[in-house]
């Protein structure tokens, strides 16, 4: 697990409330979820590039993502090794590794070890905190 360094954007929490929708904020600066299939982008599979909602730090390609069955948009591998930490969550009586935007901490969701080849990883991430550029 890679606790890394501290973000590299530092707003104010009346700066992000002024940013972001009231779902975005609840899901990136609340550690928010979003009900399965209820999201953005869990059956988007269009080409393109996910990017943070809060920053428009590039996270996950397309070519990554894969439908995982869960109701939330699932990749196997972020944008770039530095695109995403990660974090140990211990809530809701269970022990997860929660995945956060590299650049402005914004959470993202969770990582698992039951996805596909090659990295064996699902990148399980709340649609709310992504937006869609696509990409011809």
């Amino acid at each position: 697990m890679s606790e890394t360094a501290k973000p590299t954007i530092d707003k104010s929490d009346a700066e992000w409330r002024e940013q972001l929708t009231a779902e975005q904020y609840r899901i990136l600066r609340e550690h928010g979820t979003e009900r399965p299939f209820t999201g953005p982008y869990w059956d988007n599979f269009e080409k393109g590039l996910y990017r943070c909602a809060a920053c428009d730090t590039p996270l996950f390609y397309s070519d990554t993502k894969f439908d995982a069955g869960c109701g939330w948009p699932s990749y196997f591998e972020p944008a770039s090794p530095g695109a995403v930490t990660e974090h140990r969550d211990a809530s809701l009586g269970m022990v997860r590794t929660e995945i956060r935007c590299a650049n402005c901490g914004g959470h993202l969701g969770h990582v698992f070890p039951d996805g596909p080849k090659p990295t064996g990883l699902r990148y399980c991430i709340n649609g709310h905190s992504m937006v869609f550029e696509r990409v011809e």
